[in-house]
């Protein structure tokens, strides 16, 4: 995860870091599809934590997909997901010809 820098210019400055255990604690919860606030009153960390656990790990994520997604060769992809979160609706998505793209 990335670690925070503290700006304070104090040498004795201190910060509390959240061990493993409770890192992946939280990212259970996150991933499992729980709202930040159901995953502060499961684990008991403050907002704040939950949060910037949760943008650190959209870094990380954002870096390994761009790196480790590259030159793929797929011939057919599975949106379903992505179909329900922008609201698009087969009625909604005009026809395509009647060429087979799983053929290609």
């Amino acid at each position: 995860m990335i670690d925070y820098i503290p700006v304070f210019g104090q040498s004795d400055f201190v910060m509390n870091r959240l061990s493993t255990k409770d890192r992946a604690q939280i990212v259970r919860c996150l991933a499992e599809g729980s709202s930040i606030r159901t995953t502060v009153r499961i684990t008991e960390f403050s907002k704040n934590t939950v949060a910037k656990l949760l943008l650190d790990m959209a870094v990380v994520c954002a870096n390994y997909q761009d790196e480790s997604f590259r030159d793929l060769k797929c011939r057919r992809l599975q949106l379903d997901e992505t179909w329900s979160f922008c609201y698009a609706k087969q009625k909604n998505v005009p026809a395509v010809s009647s060429v087979n793209y799983y053929s290609r």
